[in-house]
């Protein structure tokens, strides 16, 4: 997946349906996370984009967005903040939580 950083982040969630992973390489939950998130995107194509965010390297997003526990995913639509997710969850939540928000 995809590290996306404060330069990028408006252009990268701007369009479509995007989930963005907030995360810490020393957080194991968020460890966990991330080949779930691989599943949802190879389940999901290209309805979904998804991203990650390394909150030690983007403090500034991670303040921006309010991001006090990690993992922390947050769905866009097209720039919107259309939902979250806080902490580990599984793979068929995820797709559930994604297509309800679509």
């Amino acid at each position: 997946m995809e590290l996306i950083n404060a330069k990028n982040f408006k252009e990268k969630t701007g369009k479509g349906f995007v989930v963005v992973d907030f995360f810490a390489n020393w957080c194991g939950p968020c460890r966990m996370l991330s080949p779930i998130l691989d599943e949802v995107k190879t389940d999901l194509g290209e309805k979904v984009e998804i991203y990650k965010v390394d909150v030690d390297e983007e403090e500034g997003l991670a303040r921006e967005f309010g991001v006090m526990s990690i993992p922390c995913v947050f769905f866009f639509k097209n720039g919107e903040v259309v939902g979250k997710q806080i902490g580990l969850t599984s793979k068929d939540m995820l797709i559930s939580k994604i297509e309800e928000l679509m």
